[in-house]
């Protein structure tokens, strides 16, 4: 903290990677005192449901149309004006390009027209460090990020120092627990659906596959679960009692796979790092309570501290946008992290070392 704030600052974050049209203020006092002043979410799911999921044109009009909208009532809610915001954070990847182009070149316009640092941020680190807006939780720890286009398991040494320990050789959970719900007509998107309608049934009703289950590896497989419950579905009549035990098993099967995959990730990681202690879960699938309690209770087991962040916080939102800028702030200065000429990248590994998967040409 000492020769880098003098003052206290009032960050702006700006997310628009995919189908949340979001902004917030997120201030810090010259104690080092954090403080989330507002948090706006624009949520798009009545444009994209009857699609069944997302369309990348009309998330970008979506965008388009409300980001204005959403920085003013951020400020607003906030209780600040915009002579009092002193940077600008804005998520410019990974994601769809229409809107990181819309997030992207809105910040850079209001960075110029107020002479503030524009501040570009990886949504995936965002979420990754959303916790610590929170909770003190201290570098080195692991993380497991898991949301609707990313399922990883991370060991994060520093801000900027991330190393990839597990990663998902298909589908991301998000994308597992979305399909699942189409393919049990439950609806988009499918998190919540599948744990509302799981909350009924029988989590043992149906004997769903545990891909990748006792593999000497951090990495994730879920596509071979949703066929599973693909060739189920077809064979029976959904009325909601079916449902709910269907929904159950996959929560039930997912869970598992999940737990099994952190338990090897806990091995490996005292391995590079015997000293780590902290465990975080972020993204849209930390939300479910399911798994919030295996995970809680796995890592006691192990002697692991677990930190979520909070329900609101777990889906994307400008708050872990602007605590990311703050986080550069701080290790950085704030006349070091200006980067007005910063392209929007549709791919940002957060370890760019690490393994790409089967095809593909760089990490995910």
């Amino acid at each position: 903290m000492n020769n880098i704030l003098n003052k206290n600052i009032n960050v702006l974050g700006i997310e628009t990677t995919c189908d949340e049209t979001a902004a917030a203020i997120v201030s810090l006092n010259e104690k080092g005192e954090s403080n989330l002043l507002s948090n706006i979410v624009h949520s798009q799911y009545n444009e994209h449901s009857k699609f069944g999921g997302i369309v990348p044109e009309v998330a970008a009009r979506s965008h388009l149309k409300n980001i204005s909208f959403i920085v003013a009532e951020a400020i607003k809610q906030a209780n600040i004006s915009n002579e009092e915001v002193n940077a600008v954070s804005v998520s410019c990847g990974p994601g769809l390009i229409g809107g990181l182009l819309v997030g992207s070149m809105f910040g850079k316009a209001y960075s110029l027209s107020k002479s503030i640092p524009f501040i570009p941020i990886n949504h995936l680190e965002a979420h990754i460090l959303s916790p610590r807006l929170f909770q003190n939780i201290d570098f080195p720890y692991l993380a497991l990020l898991v949301s609707g286009g990313h399922t990883q398991l991370l060991y994060v040494e520093d801000l900027d120092k991330i190393s990839r320990i597990g990663t998902t050789l298909d589908d991301s959970v998000g994308e597992a627990f979305d399909k699942a719900s189409i393919i049990l007509d439950l609806g988009w998107p499918g998190g919540k659906n599948i744990e509302k309608a799981a909350e009924n049934g029988d989590p043992q009703s149906y004997n769903l596959p545990r891909p990748m289950i006792k593999r000497n590896n951090a990495d994730f497989s879920l596509s071979g679960l949703k066929t599973a419950l693909f060739r189920i579905a077809e064979k029976e009549t959904l009325n909601k009692k079916v449902k709910s035990n269907l929904a159950a098993s996959f929560q039930s099967a997912a869970t598992d796979v999940i737990e099994d995959r952190c338990l090897n990730a806990f091995k490996i990681i005292k391995k590079i790092n015997n000293n780590c202690k902290n465990f975080v879960v972020v993204g849209g699938v930390a939300a479910n309570k399911v798994i919030r309690k295996r995970l809680t209770n796995l890592s006691k087991m192990k002697n692991f501290s677990p930190y979520f962040p909070p329900v609101e916080i777990c889906t994307d939102n400008g708050a872990m946008i602007a605590w990311n800028g703050i986080e550069k702030i701080l290790k950085y200065g704030i006349s070091n992290i200006n980067d007005p000429d910063f392209e929007p990248r549709t791919r940002w590994p957060l370890d760019p070392m690490a393994k790409p998967i089967r095809n593909a040409k760089e990490p995910r």
